[in-house]
């Protein structure tokens, strides 16, 4: 079955899933999602405040591991269909990038900056 679907919204078909009150494969999947996105904020802070350099270098390979985890989470999700993105316009693009860009004047090594 063939579904329209909003040209502003960058997704794969969704794979279906039983509806009901009890939890199904979606929802495991995002609440793992979410409990990966914590686990990393909370060790990315903890990374940044270790005082031992030892364990700032382990907490950082549990980070990349974390992160790892969380991007493999995340790819299946989307390749289900299950995690979709609103596509930007242009000129919402555009205003953005001048927004930014003006910044650049503010920065005390703008003159070396490519």
């Amino acid at each position: 079955m063939v579904t329209k679907q909003d040209p502003n919204v960058i997704a794969n078909p969704s794979s279906n899933q039983p509806k009901g009150p009890q939890m199904n494969d979606r929802d495991r999947m995002n609440d793992c999602l979410a409990t990966e996105k914590y686990l990393c904020q909370s060790i990315n802070t903890a990374t940044w405040e270790a005082s031992h350099d030892q364990l700032h270098q382990d907490l950082k390979t549990i980070l990349n591991q974390t992160q790892e985890c969380h991007r493999n989470l995340y790819n299946l999700m989307f390749k289900k269909g299950w995690y979709k993105l609103q596509a930007a316009d242009q000129m919402q693009i555009d205003n953005t990038y001048q927004q930014f860009s003006n910044y650049t004047a503010q920065l005390p090594y703008q003159n070396q900056m490519q």
